[in-house]
């Protein structure tokens, strides 16, 4: 686990709790619609297609491809000091929603877009687990 002194964490709400309770079990979960099959993420209360309110949380295959990157070289604070350079994405899900996240186990100079990743799971503290990606072997 790693020193959360200063970072931004994430809170889980009603609408997003199940998807944070995946990640403590190293999955993740995505919303699927049973009425018009369609897959989203962020995580909402009504299907983006078409407005069912027949959502179902779903295991994502964690597979994907860059569709847009950035390399952070500054940390916004110095609880984020340790860690620049890293690098923030953009992944397209398999399943078709886009999430971002790091892309780690990489250096950052060979991160490219379309890249294939998958997911992995970091705990930040007992409470906490974020899913973050690595290059697909």
């Amino acid at each position: 686990m790693i020193d959360l002194t200063g970072r931004n964490l994430p809170r889980a709400t009603p609408e997003t709790a199940p998807y944070w309770e995946g990640c403590r079990a190293q999955k993740l979960l995505i919303q699927h619609c049973s009425s018009c099959r369609h897959y989203q993420f962020y995580p909402r209360l009504v299907c983006t297609a078409c407005s069912s309110r027949k959502i179902e949380w779903v295991a994502a295959s964690g597979q994907g491809k860059v569709l847009s990157f950035t390399i952070v070289r500054q940390a916004i604070s110095e609880a984020y000091a340790a860690d620049v350079p890293y690098v923030i994405a953009l992944i397209k899900l398999d399943e078709g929603p886009t999430m971002m996240s790091n892309v780690i186990e990489s250096d950052p100079e060979r991160v490219t877009m379309a890249m294939p990743v998958e997911v992995v799971f970091e705990a930040w503290n007992d409470e906490i687990t974020v899913p973050k990606f690595r290059p697909l072997a």
